[in-house]
């Protein structure tokens, strides 16, 4: 009987054989497992390998005088480093490529005062010598002094383009002041980082690629920026320029309020706890009520809430940064008194200005 007993899982020496071929198997994917896990953590707590020189900026028919002394190509930027849907880093970048310079501010040149020639070939020679913060620094320097507005808009389009690799790339370049690398401690989260550092905590997600805040490791060294960033907005420019302290960083064009609801000058701070996505909002005219997923919802894809502090705008509230579902208007007095910006423009801003901090001054 024993010997013709009926063994459902085969017999004992097979299933050992078996056993033992699973258990070497699995010991084989543990280990795999801990070194792809170790690996990742070291790649997380150290920062990035430096990347090969960019080409140089070419700033060379910024004036004509420095046409010898600033030979180079141009700095390519890719659309995917922009961030915004709609960029509009400057009035004029859409129509030159970088290192180029309309016949209008060559001849504007003519004006340009010795002490703006100076800073500007000494910011050539600074970068094509690869030192982008010298550079950047020089020509911000020179922005501050008088100049021909076509000049001016040809300083702000090539800072524009040297804050896509200072600012907005993952990498801290030596002599900068303006960002430095943070190692997180035990039990930080990305919100305490970003308060300390007086910056939203999308910026510090976007520049890291972190994925979402939880993901954030200790140990993990991140690029942190200094904060807060700034807004100058012209009226008669239809331009919102924005600072990260007293640095130019880039310009956006916007929408202002039309004629007798005119966006109010002076000096505006975005207001704490009134950045907004898409939040429900009631006309105040019609006093009809949007919600977010209503199909004429006028805000956009942010709202960005303003308190007035200084000049016109003082004590005056329900004014807001926010978008549009008529981009059409952009560059037009069309809203009532609120500040218009194309959606993808008004996220990269809504994760750039840090309420009850960063301030916006409307001129004329």
């Amino acid at each position: 009987m024993a010997k013709g007993r009926y063994r459902p899982y085969g017999t004992s020496r097979g299933g050992n054989r078996r056993n033992r071929l699973i258990a070497i198997v699995l010991m084989v994917l543990i280990a795999g497992m801990v070194v792809s896990i170790q690996l990742r953590k070291k790649k997380a707590s150290s920062p990035p390998p430096a990347p090969e020189e960019i080409p140089v900026v070419s700033l060379s028919e910024i004036t004509p005088v420095l046409a010898e002394s600033a030979q180079g190509g141009a700095l390519q930027v890719s659309p995917a480093d922009k961030g915004a849907a709609e960029p509009s880093v400057s009035p004029s970048s859409e129509e030159k490529s970088a290192g180029s310079l309309s016949a209008e501010a060559a001849a504007a040149d003519a004006s340009t005062s010795p002490e703006v020639r100076a800073l500007i070939e000494q910011a050539v020679e600074a970068r094509k010598a690869g030192k982008i913060i010298r550079s950047r620094d020089l020509l911000n320097e020179a922005l501050k002094m008088p100049m021909s507005e076509v000049l001016r808009d040809e300083i702000k389009r090539q800072l524009s383009l040297l804050a896509e690799r200072w600012l907005f790339s993952r990498e801290v370049l030596e002599g900068d002041t303006l960002t430095e690398w943070y190692q997180v401690k035990p039990g930080d989260l990305l919100v305490k980082i970003s308060n300390q550092y007086k910056v939203p905590h999308e910026i510090l997600m976007q520049i890291n690629h972190i994925s979402k805040p939880e993901a954030l490791q200790a140990g993990q060294t991140i690029k942190v920026i200094r904060g807060p960033f700034h807004a100058v907005i012209s009226r008669s420019r239809f331009t919102l320029d924005l600072y990260l302290q007293e640095q130019y960083i880039k310009t956006y064009k916007i929408g202002l309020g039309i004629p007798g609801r005119d966006t109010p000058t002076g000096l505006w701070r975005v207001k704490a706890n009134d950045k907004l996505i898409r939040p429900t909002w009631t006309d105040p005219d019609t006093g009809r009520r949007y919600a977010a997923d209503d199909p004429d919802y006028p805000l956009g894809s942010r709202w960005i809430g303003l308190e007035g502090l200084e000049g016109e705008a003082m004590g005056r509230t329900g004014f807001a940064i926010h978008g549009t579902k008529e981009p059409e208007t952009i560059g037009t007095r069309s809203s009532r008194g609120c500040i218009r910006l194309f959606n993808g423009d008004v996220i990269e801003l809504y994760n750039l200005l840090y309420g009850g901090q960063s301030l916006v001054r409307v001129e004329d």
